[in-house]
């Protein structure tokens, strides 16, 4: 039997799964992020891990196929990290040097788009080789496969449909420093912040004001429990998602869109008017594009990973 690792490294955990080359998941953990020294004990500690886990299962060395990884930010087709958020490195070619490290072929990519192979892999997009996946927390981002290929663009932004300008109004800058981004309102952050919008310029009624911090969750759930001010915010987040989700349909011309992230848990709720503002703005040739749920969670990012080393 052969098997490979996927890592998906993140700013406060790097999250690693052990698999066959068949597509089972054996094991699965998690290790600190160390960012002290400028994040230089992140890729050996990758190493010691994997080294571990091959002792404790009993693995040979020569049954591994190589490691897949994920990291925040642009990633080029050789595996150079070029700024990735919450770590210290520039340029840091980390396939390279997890190659050194491990002994095994080491290839990986953008963790958005890792995870969005990951659901085509095993998750919610399984059959399909065009795809959006459109997980949606803090930010808003996007995978975009066309033929079962990640499409990454020139500078490694693709897919950021989360600074598609939707708004003339909002004065306050984008993370990304532009004004109007569909990020704004479309995420977690961004039902948080016309909540506080509403609490502090309005004195609309809502149980929203019973709480001492509000967060995306709460908006939410207010919203289904038929909190017309809730609503009214949740109803923007998924008017301006839908549309930025059209104008992505209108170039991509995808099967279908998977919508993740922590928002996601909101179930049919969001899925079906987010879908419902998308056949609104969508030219009639792509309105019957498929919607569904992103199934992975956690567990999308480390079977992208693997993905990526497994010749399927």
């Amino acid at each position: 039997m052969k098997y490979c690792f996927g890592v998906d490294i993140g700013g406060t955990f790097v999250k690693l799964g052990l698999f066959t080359t068949d597509g089972e998941l054996l094991d699965k953990w998690q290790i600190p992020t160390r960012r002290e020294d400028a994040s230089s004990h992140v890729l050996p500690d990758i190493a010691d891990a994997i080294a571990k886990k091959l002792e404790e299962k009993g693995i040979a060395r020569e049954d591994v196929t190589g490691v897949g990884f994920g990291t925040p930010g642009p990633v080029t087709e050789d595996g150079v990290a070029v700024c990735p958020a919450n770590l210290d490195w520039v340029n840091k070619p980390v396939a390279k040097e997890l190659t050194e490290l491990t002994g095994f072929p080491a290839r990986g990519g953008n963790d958005v788009n890792v995870a969005g192979l990951g659901e085509m892999w095993r998750g919610g997009a399984r059959g399909y080789k065009n795809v959006v996946v459109v997980p949606i927390g803090t930010g808003v981002g996007a995978a975009i496969i066309v033929g079962g290929k990640v499409i990454t663009g020139t500078r490694g932004a693709a897919g950021e449909v989360g600074h598609i300008h939707v708004d003339d109004e909002i004065e306050q800058p984008c993370g990304c420093g532009a004004v109007g981004c569909v990020e704004q309102f479309s995420s977690a952050t961004g039902l948080v912040r016309m909540a506080k919008k509403l609490l502090t310029e309005t004195d609309t009624p809502t149980t929203l004001r019973d709480l001492e911090v509000v967060t995306a969750k709460d908006v939410v759930d207010a919203a289904k429990a038929g909190d017309a001010a809730a609503d009214q915010i949740f109803d923007k987040f998924c008017d301006y998602l839908g549309y930025s989700l059209a104008a992505t349909a209108a170039v991509i011309d995808p099967e279908i869109f998977i919508i993740g992230g922590g928002v996601s848990k909101a179930g049919s709720f969001l899925l079906d008017r987010v879908q419902s503002y998308f056949v609104k703005y969508a030219w009639p040739g792509i309105r019957g594009i498929k919607f569904a749920l992103a199934e992975l969670g956690n567990d999308a990012g480390i079977c992208g990973a693997a993905s990526i080393v497994i010749d399927k």
